[in-house]
């Protein structure tokens, strides 16, 4: 059975359980990284954490280039091996691997020229500017792995391809871990480089996932192919990438935003208030990381059954990813309200980090329930080439409600900031809610009519 054809005929919950589990795992596995990553550099001093903090908002914008150029070729090419055109999957697949290198091309230009002004502008402490200035550098001038790995990996994803991808993401995650420790204090006899070592680290594991991701490519054989050879744009291909990439890209790119207003509203109280926001995404990685690599499972199981009119399955799909969703984040508002304490604890905190942290992370842990239904909606209407509603919703959450939330709170004090983060997800998940409906009515509804062309059904008397 070809990796697409199951995603007509297996049952629905088995079938986003097989192909969501392993990017789940890999995933996963990111987010240890991630944490571990951090857990390193806060060996260094609060000032090395908070410089990694203030950076975060550009790496965090490079892989939301990435993945949401990816999601477009993820739900374009689902749509067409739903439709049956596998000549316009190929061609998208072809696209997507082009832009990812344009894409890197845009973020080492930045990498060279404007880290320092970047840093400069949200960070008082000399020493924290250079040392979040080294670290911009490296991962934006050596990022093209990121970008090439994740197109490849998402056409591979539309076919319901999920075990390579997930090989791809754990070579590299595995390759960060081991050279992390390393690079940054100065073992097995590589030099001490600190913060920069971080970067580097980083950059390595990007690119041997890479490496990894084009040679499985080239030397298997898979249900979309990659053809680069005499390659010339198609605009209509591209629209339809873009159609919903660009509010993909958009949407994720909020994220960055978000981080950095918050930062520039966080710093007026101190590094160590920076340096709690920073611990919290880390640790919330364990959580939301799970669950977006479920949704890659999710998004092309609609998106090919969209495309192949099966209005029940798609109704499944939603039902069964929202479930899995919301135990996973569940779970992670109790850990996050027991254990908070703990939590903090492993990032050699100062007595001021804890104090604020602690109960940071208890009352923005209160949020997890809903969002994670919000994502599940946001995925599905990506799935059907919508991508423009999560855009609004994202838009919503973080730039009309948190950002301007958290700063009239932060004139009370520091303490009500953390309250922006459950009150917008509480107030989006009720817009999303009415919004569904609305999409429902209109796209997944009318499926049950015959497509345009099909033969009408010939009724016994």
């Amino acid at each position: 059975m070809k990796d697409s054809s199951r995603m007509a005929t297996m049952p629905v919950f088995r079938l986003i359980v097989s192909m969501g589990l392993p990017s789940m795992l890999s995933m996963f596995v990111q987010a240890l990284y991630n944490i571990v990553d951090s857990i390193f550099v806060s060996r260094l001093g609060e000032s090395a954490l908070t410089a990694v903090t203030l950076a975060f908002p550009i790496q965090m914008l490079a892989i939301s280039v990435a993945v949401g150029t990816g999601v477009g070729l993820n739900s374009l090419i689902s749509r067409r091996l739903g439709e049956g055109d596998r000549a316009a999957a190929d061609r998208a697949a072809s696209h997507g691997v082009v832009l990812g290198a344009l894409s890197y091309a845009l973020f080492a230009v930045f990498g060279l020229f404007f880290p320092r002004a970047f840093m400069d502008a949200f960070a008082e402490n000399p020493a924290t500017a250079a040392m979040g200035t080294d670290y911009l550098s490296v991962v934006c001038v050596f990022s093209m792995g990121v970008f090439i790995e994740v197109a490849i990996e998402k056409v591979l994803q539309a076919t319901g391809n999920m075990i390579w991808p997930m090989v791809f993401m754990l070579v590299g995650a595995i390759t960060n871990l081991i050279l992390d420790p390393i690079m940054i204090f100065g073992l097995l006899g590589c030099p001490a480089m600190g913060v920069r070592g971080a970067a580097i680290a980083t950059v390595i594991g990007q690119i041997l996932s890479c490496i990894v991701a084009a040679v499985v490519m080239v030397t298997r054989s898979h249900e979309v192919r990659i053809r680069l050879r005499g390659f010339r744009f198609s605009a209509k291909t591209l629209r339809d990438i873009y159609a919903v990439g660009a509010p993909s890209i958009i949407m994720q790119s909020i994220g960055s935003v978000m981080i950095m207003g918050l930062n520039s509203i966080l710093i007026a109280f101190s590094e160590a208030a920076v340096s709690v926001l920073g611990v919290y995404f880390k640790l919330q990685s364990f959580v939301f990381m799970p669950v977006f690599g479920l949704t890659h499972g999710v998004l092309p199981v609609i998106g090919y059954n969209y495309g192949a009119r099966h209005k029940d399955r798609i109704r499944e799909a939603i039902r069964s990813g929202a479930a899995i969703a919301v135990v996973i984040m569940a779970v992670g508002t109790l850990i996050f309200l027991v254990f908070a304490p703990q939590l903090m604890g492993i990032f050699n905190p100062s007595a001021a980090m804890m104090a604020i942290g602690v109960p940071a992370l208890r009352i923005i842990g209160t949020c997890f329930v809903p969002a994670a239904l919000a994502i599940i909606l946001s995925t599905f209407y990506q799935a059907i080439g919508m991508g423009g509603k999560s855009l609004f919703i994202s838009l919503m959450r973080q730039l009309f409600i948190i950002l301007p939330l958290a700063w009239a709170f932060s004139r009370v004090g520091l303490w009500l900031v953390w309250y922006a983060f459950p009150i917008a997800e509480v107030v989006v998940l009720a817009v999303n809610f009415g919004i569904f409906s609305r999409v429902w009515q209109q796209k997944i509804v009318p499926l049950d009519a015959p497509a345009p062309g099909a033969p009408a059904a010939v009724q016994e008397d």
